[in-house]
């Protein structure tokens, strides 16, 4: 039985030591290397993009040419019935669409504008995900520091329960007292547990994001969870954001699409004309050769709904520009604000609050052991440093959020 027992601890021993050296521990860096090589989306994206390419090769093909082959003058029913094609007529023809103003050149610009605007939006989707991206990791970030906090807060209490017990036994303090001390310690507890829950729920949400399968037990998160001062101003800010925003750079090239397409309507009203030229043999000449020449009348057609629709949409996307370019000065200032705010919350915290909070803990804690203080100031000291610990690492995860919505709203990573 108890060489059983042994081999069984080895296993277990054995068994966790594999997860430990299985784990994968990823920063944002290696984060975002997975993402952009695994992401569905980003794939199919990518596709649409070779799509649009293809796109281009067929808009600037030229129009293929006509073969045309006649027999004419057959006479079944003439004068020598058993000869119907003693008059015939063979003839040979070809006939080739001349496109005139640049109408292949324009077809294939409009076509090179949408593959830009593919690759713009692309981009804008990508920013969009990375947002998701990055929340969910400053999230499980976040609730790994909560769960450290909790569990140093647990390991702390348990210290002060084991100097309880050793008092009880000398008789300093009564058995209710060691009992109240006791119950006491459900609470951090329950924060350890709680904190497990939050940040195998953020792993799992992150591991979404990823499409990775990887078992949550194996997935750890590493980088730094603080904050730091901000040194840009915010008139830097709008102006790296004009020359970054993919969503802005797609509303300028639907423009200048549009307007290529406006040309290309007025060139489809004009005419195109058919030539064509022909072979025949017919008696007593040998072979004969005849050229022709149509010219399609454009009297009720001449594209006069393509013309004033193209005109109308160069506006409607001008307008379009203003918009989006209004859109990036309220989320670089909004997210401008919101990290000014958070980092005047967070200063006194680094500089004062959390010292404090740790210098009254150990005082009390010092004072009760001795006899010095009470029960309840010894709660109440731990509830505090507790309170202060998690609202300091809630605002640096608010800090990490908004500093996220600024790389956003610029259009690349400006804040780590």
């Amino acid at each position: 039985m108890r060489r059983l027992r042994c081999f069984k601890w080895a296993w277990i021993s054995v068994w966790l030591s594999s997860i430990v050296f299985a784990q994968k521990t990823l920063t944002w860096e290696e984060t975002k290397r997975v993402f952009e090589a695994a992401n569905p989306t980003l794939r199919a994206g990518r596709v649409g993009i070779q799509e649009s390419r293809a796109g281009e090769i067929t808009a600037y093909l030229r129009p293929n040419p006509d073969l045309t082959f006649l027999v004419d003058q057959i006479t079944p029913f003439g004068t020598n019935p058993y000869q119907p094609l003693s008059y015939s007529l063979p003839v040979l023809g070809g006939s080739y669409l001349i496109e005139r103003r640049h109408k292949r050149d324009l077809r294939r610009e409009s076509a090179q504008e949408a593959t830009k605007i593919a690759v713009e939006e692309l981009a804008d989707t990508e920013r969009n995900l990375l947002f998701d991206l990055r929340n969910a990791f400053v999230q499980a970030l976040q609730h790994k520091a909560v769960l450290a906090v909790a569990r140093e807060s647990l390991n702390y209490y348990d210290s002060v329960l084991e100097v309880s017990r050793d008092r009880f036994q000398a008789g300093d303090i009564a058995q209710i007292d060691l009992t109240r001390l006791e119950l006491q310690r459900v609470p951090f507890e329950t924060d350890v547990q709680t904190a497990l829950v939050n940040l195998r729920t953020a792993k799992i949400q992150l591991l979404a994001i990823l499409n990775d399968r990887t078992p949550v037990e194996q997935l750890d998160v590493g980088g730094p969870f603080d904050y730091a001062e901000i040194l840009t101003p915010l008139d830097e800010f709008r102006r790296i954001a004009l020359e970054n925003r993919p969503d802005l750079h797609a509303a300028l090239e639907a423009v200048e699409k549009a307007r290529t397409d406006y040309r290309l309507a007025r060139a489809n009203g004009s005419t195109d004309p058919i030539v064509g030229l022909d072979v025949a043999r017919q008696a007593p000449e040998p072979y004969y050769l005849g050229v022709s020449v149509t010219i399609p009348l454009r009297i009720f057609d001449r594209n006069q709904g393509e013309k004033a629709r193209t005109q109308l949409d160069i506006g409607r996307n001008q307008q379009l520009v203003e918009g989006t370019r209004a859109q990036v000065f309220s989320d670089v200032d909004s997210a401008y604000a919101a990290l000014q705010t958070d980092l005047t919350l967070l200063r006194p915290y680094k500089s004062r609050y959390l010292r404090q909070a740790a210098q009254v803990r150990e005082a009390i804690s010092f004072a009760f052991q001795r006899g010095g203080a009470s029960l309840l100031d010894l709660l109440q000291a731990q509830q505090d440093y507790r309170t202060i610990q998690l609202s300091y690492l809630n605002l640096v995860g608010a800090y990490l959020s908004a500093a996220n919505q600024l790389n956003v709203a610029v259009g690349r990573e400006v804040m780590q």
